[in-house]
């Protein structure tokens, strides 16, 4: 029921609440300061318990005769006071001060001692500073002149008033921030799971609606995204699907078109109907393929990424091409093997095909990977590093074009890298060639 309440919250609801929970839990802590700590506190003397322990023993060692109080007082003695009788103040190595203390203002002492005793009370403030013998002491003066010394056995570790406020100032601060930490981390887990979300989705277009939850802000803007989601899978999802049977349909007049061109009596017509023909073949074809790849994704693995591009290098040796490559022999990744594979043979292919000496390059950090395909070719034009990667574009003049492509390859290559959340850019080198880089988030 609270958890339900607090999600339909506001955001201002619950900053709210946790200005007032830090302050509660601050007031809570310096009560508890204050009750348990009351010795390092320094309470005086009444609120320590020793004036009731006094009132019952003056009475019964003032009865005795003289020379048996010293005794007496010892007998006294316990683990927690020491009672010391002498006939001459200054033998008990009192301070000088000490505060007088009315009997009628302590009820014990009122009631068992009268009004007209001399009495004087030391706090361990009342000590020179650093005094081993600074503890909490009351001396009452007998009706014969002599007196009696009560003092606790243990010094008392008191705190000055500066260390008190410092200490009620720091537990203060640490409510506020236990408290801050608790409630700012019910906020950003939600916020954070939004944003590992987001990313996933711009990775993985088929990514799962995000999990409704946090305050009603939050709340609201995860609905938003979800609709979004939804609606863009819904888009991909129809176009993907139109141009599939718009390149599927073709193929029935281009069929019926290469069969009438059979029968044409210019042979040298024919010919160029033909090779149309086949071009708009291979262009259906590589589509379908195209559109074919973008329903039927592949799952998120681990795998080990440099032994996967070694492969392929082998690959290549087996056909008697030298593919160079640089990297470390082993580093695991977790992406879709088989769709960087296509992606790396995609730019060989075109570094072997248009260029010499291809070569592969593997870095990783700590933040993503990088796969760089080089060669020493004549290099593309700055102005279509960009256009390359529009689909059924082909270079006229840089590029041979009696290749048999049909301009999807980079397209396509593209689309895989952007689905594992990476990028993929062309750059010419300064000495000649080619770069194509593929970079990886980790």
């Amino acid at each position: 029921m609270i958890r339900r309440w607090l999600q339909r919250d506001p955001l201002s609801r619950r900053i709210a609440l946790t200005i007032v929970a830090a302050m509660l839990a601050s007031l809570a802590l310096n009560f508890l300061f204050v009750e348990v700590a009351g010795t390092w506190a320094r309470p005086p003397i009444e609120r320590t318990g020793l004036l009731e322990q006094i009132a019952a023993t003056v009475k019964v060692i003032e009865a005795a005769p003289a020379p048996l109080r010293r005794q007496l007082a010892q007998a006294a003695s316990g683990p927690t006071q020491e009672v010391t009788w002498s006939a001459q103040r200054a033998e008990l190595g009192l301070p000088a001060g000490g505060t007088p203390l009315i009997a009628n203002k302590a009820s014990v002492l009122h009631q068992l001692l009268g009004d007209d005793r001399h009495i004087q009370v030391f706090n361990p403030a009342d000590w020179p500073s650093g005094s081993p013998q600074a503890r909490y002491a009351a001396l009452i003066q007998l009706p014969d002149a002599s007196w009696l010394l009560f003092a606790s056995r243990e010094r008392s570790w008191g705190l000055d008033i500066g260390t008190r406020i410092a200490i009620i100032i720091a537990l203060g601060l640490i409510a506020t921030v236990l408290v801050a930490w608790l409630a700012t981390r019910q906020l950003a887990q939600p916020l954070q799971r939004f944003a590992s979300a987001a990313r996933r989705f711009g990775g993985d277009l088929r990514a799962p609606p995000i999990k409704i939850e946090g305050p009603n802000e939050i709340r609201q803007v995860i609905i938003a995204f979800n609709t979004m989601q939804a609606q863009i899978q819904h888009y991909i999802s129809e176009r993907t699907h139109m141009l599939a049977s718009i390149s599927h349909d073709l193929r029935a007049p281009l069929t019926r078109m290469r069969l009438r061109s059979e029968f044409m009596e210019d042979l040298d017509h024919q010919g160029k109907l033909i090779r149309d023909i086949e071009e708009m073949q291979s262009m259906i074809n590589a589509a379908l393929a195209f559109f074919r790849e973008d329903t039927h994704r592949e799952e998120t693995t681990a795998f080990d990424l440099s032994e996967l591009l070694q492969t392929i290098v082998d690959d290549y040796r087996d056909q008697h091409i030298s593919v160079d490559f640089e990297g470390p022999a082993h580093l695991v990744y977790e992406g879709r093997p088989l769709g960087i594979k296509r992606v790396i043979v995609n730019l060989l292919e075109n570094a072997e095909k248009y260029a010499q000496q291809p070569r592969i390059e593997l870095r990783a950090n700590e933040r993503l990977v990088s796969i760089e395909v080089s060669d020493t070719g004549p290099g593309i034009a700055e102005e279509s590093l960009e256009k390359v990667f529009d689909p059924f574009f082909r270079l006229e003049t840089s590029r041979n074009r009696n290749t048999g492509g049909v301009g999807l390859g980079l397209s396509a290559a593209r689309a895989i890298v952007w689905e594992q959340g990476g990028t993929l850019t062309l750059r010419n080198r300064s000495g000649g060639g080619l770069i194509a880089r593929v970079e990886l988030p980790l």
